[in-house]
């Protein structure tokens, strides 16, 4: 057990009040956990100005001086606030209080030099600080004091007297106690040719930075550290996994494929497109397994590049699978794909819920006997039951809903684990995708086909609704189809459903002349189904639905989505939902409808919706917008987003330099023995005993 193991218990000045706190509302029990807690910002606090150097608008200051007197004013039964005047000789101020009344009157006298920190506001032409820093002028050596960290504490630590300025004593107290220097995380090898500071100097430099200067060495440091390991552990996880398996290799495109690109492709490969497929064809010429995640919006033809890479597979003697999140997506994938494959000799079957009896025998008597060439389902593939002769590659739709271990369930289906393609709509920042999809290869198409037309996203306010409804009417009377989503977050879901409900009689009376459906996540599957295959076949003119039909339902003469408080949404969520209509010629439009009380924030977001179509652009606003944890898919992938001070989606380039470190040790010990990387190993180790889900993203 190390010095930063102990509980803080044992610290001074913590007592068993602060301890439990402490312990429940910020999970800190060691004093290594106590160390990891960073201040979210800094205030210079090097500089004393004098009073009649104030004004209104700055941030936080300190003045020196002393208190003339104070005065008492009631504000209502037992409440009062407590007025210190202030002066400095060059002009007065006041102090403000307005609890803790015994409190004051015991620690502040009159006649004492004091230095005063706050936010200096103006009140009945004084200025004025409310509940100040008050600091014995006596005690306190300006120089020592620099940048002043600040710690985020929550409602209940407030209420106990536990602010930011308490945590910064119990961090000092802390920082003393710990000899010098701690022990190295990270050999002169890596921090050398980086200009990293030492970890002892980060920690000390981190809670008590002299001036900004430090405070980022410090920052750059532990960020650093942080996202090393993290990229450390995927990619150890990684290369143990490419030499345990190798992959079938795929030497030559067929008859199959040629013939296919010959006859049944309609229209030229988009750049995007071509440059994939040889990506992929790389991958299964070299001997080891692929892993490849391919991201491109919805509608840039991922399913083509799917397909073609799937009649490689056949064409060397293998089969190969197709997955869907859901049975209505699996089903159309069978469309296009038989669509595609027009006229060609390739038995391509369905294997979902629905299918039983003599016709899933059938389906799975020929997968052993190897007839069936490509199979279509969801992720029942996955389970027992079903066999191969030869599965040479999987393709996987709509990753987040699939994680590492049902991945390895797919490896398990043949005597080599096949290649894996994964595909998603929802485009990821590369320094995200690197994070959590560690094992994955990146692949991305970023070129729409041509022919298609942009899809036009309007904003519109909720009193605007009368020619919103006139619009829509003109759309289906030229034979078009229309979504209207209501939000339904999971929070509030009963007042949500009624809404959709209620919404969904309204729209009734306003819409009697045309036929609708409606969908969303409390119905029976079945009942789902059975609502949105009236939509697909054209028997409902309106689809009224919650977020449900996010992933996946191609219906090419939909053009009109209309999100109903669009800005309970966010942007990746919205760019998906506006990705189901244009998918056919016409001119689509994606209209957000929100109320006119808009905060800044969200206001932004409306503006990127409705001022690009690029997914990625969309992507990383989001993310800034956000953070990490919040996207889609992070949840189940089972990353460890514990980063204490990294962020993803700001320390881009932190992200990258700790990649491209990890890798050159995965090269350079890919066995994890070697004596002078042996710091790192233990290290790794360590942290996976920790409270950080290591073990889910390996």
């Amino acid at each position: 057990m190390t010095l930063l193991d102990q509980d803080i218990m044992f610290l001074p000045g913590m007592g068993p009040k602060r301890k439990e706190i402490l312990n429940k509302e910020l999970n800190i029990h060691t004093w290594g956990d106590l160390l990891e807690y960073y201040p979210y910002k800094y205030v210079d606090r090097s500089r004393i100005y004098t009073i009649n150097e104030l004004s209104a608008d700055m941030p936080f200051v300190q003045i020196k001086g002393k208190i003339l007197s104070f005065e008492e004013f009631e504000m209502g039964p037992r409440r009062k606030r407590v007025v210190a005047h202030f002066s400095d000789g060059f002009g007065v101020v006041d102090l403000v209080w307005f609890r803790g009344t015994q409190y004051i009157y015991k620690t502040y006298k009159v006649g004492v030099t004091y230095i005063v920190f706050g936010k200096p506001s103006v009140y009945g032409g004084r200025y004025q600080f409310a509940h100040p820093d008050i600091d014995d002028a006596s005690t306190l050596q300006l120089s020592e004091m620099g940048m002043q960290p600040y710690y985020s504490t929550t409602e209940k630590m407030k209420k106990m007297g536990m602010q930011s300025r308490a945590i910064e004593k119990i961090e000092k107290t802390l920082i003393e106690k710990i000899p010098s220097p701690m022990p190295e995380t990270l050999p002169p090898y890596i921090t050398g040719p980086l200009h990293l500071i030492s970890r002892d100097d980060a920690f000390r430099m981190i809670h008590y930075p002299k001036n900004a200067d430090e405070m980022q060495h410090a920052r750059v440091r532990l960020k650093f550290e942080e996202l090393f390991y993290v990229q450390l552990n995927i990619l150890r996880y990684a290369s143990d996994h490419r030499r345990k398996y190798r992959g079938y290799i795929f030497p030559h495109v067929g008859d199959l494929f040629n013939h296919f690109y010959q006859n049944n492709l309609q229209f030229e490969l988009t750049g995007a497109q071509k440059r994939v497929m040889h990506e992929i064809r790389a991958d299964m010429c070299s001997g080891k397994q692929m892993n490849r995640l391919l991201q491109g919006d919805v509608g840039s033809g991922k399913t083509l590049v799917a397909l073609m890479s799937m009649l490689i597979a056949i064409d060397n003697g293998f089969q190969a699978c197709i997955m869907a999140p859901t049975e209505i997506l699996a089903e159309q994938h069978l469309v296009t794909i038989k669509e595609f494959l027009q006229g060609m000799d390739v038995r391509v079957e369905l294997l979902t819920g629905i299918v039983k009896g003599k016709k899933r025998k059938e389906v799975l008597d020929g997968l052993i006997d190897g007839s069936v060439k490509i199979l279509v389902g969801t992720h029942a593939i996955i389970e027992d039951p079903v066999q191969f002769a030869h599965l040479g590659l999987a393709v996987v739709d709509e990753q987040h809903r699939f994680g590492v271990k049902q991945r390895a369930k797919l490896w398990s289906k043949s005597d080599n684990p096949p290649h894996v393609l994964v595909m998603t709509a929802t485009p990821i920042p590369r320094t995200l995708a690197m994070t959590i999809y560690g094992d994955l290869d990146v692949s991305v198409i970023d070129e729409l086909p041509p022919g298609r037309k942009p899809i036009q996203t309007i904003h519109k306010f909720d009193n605007q609704m009368t020619s919103l409804y006139n619009g829509i009417r003109q759309q289906i009377r030229q034979g078009r189809q229309v979504y209207i989503v209501f939000p339904l977050i999971q929070e509030s879901e009963k007042s949500d459903l009624k809404n959709l409900e209620e919404g969904f009689e309204a729209l009734r009376d306003i819409f009697p002349e045309f036929k609708m459906s409606k969908v969303h996540g409390k119905m029976k599957p079945k009942d789902k189904e059975e609502e949105m295959q009236k939509f697909v076949k054209g028997e409902t003119q309106i689809l009224v639905a919650t977020t449900v039909i996010e992933v996946g339902v191609n219906v090419p003469n939909a053009s009109v989505m209309v999100i109903l408080d669009a800005q309970r949404f966010g942007l990746s969520q919205l760019h998906q939902l506006r990705g189901r209509v244009g998918r056919g010629a016409d001119q689509s439009y994606c209209i957000l409808v929100t109320n006119y009380k808009l905060a800044e924030e969200t206001r932004k977001r409306i503006d990127i919706m409705c001022e690009t179509n690029d997914g990625f652009q969309i992507a990383e606003a989001d993310l800034k917008f956000r953070g990490p944890g919040d996207l889609e898919g992070t949840q189940q992938s089972g990353i460890a987003f514990d980063l204490k001070i990294a962020d993803i989606a700001r320390d881009g380039q932190i992200v990258q330099l700790a990649r491209d470190e990890a890798q050159k040790i995965i090269e350079a010990d890919p066995n994890c023995k070697k004596n002078e990387y042996m710091i790192l190993w233990n290290r790794l180790k360590e942290l996976r005993k920790t409270n950080i889900n290591w073990a889910a993203i390996s």
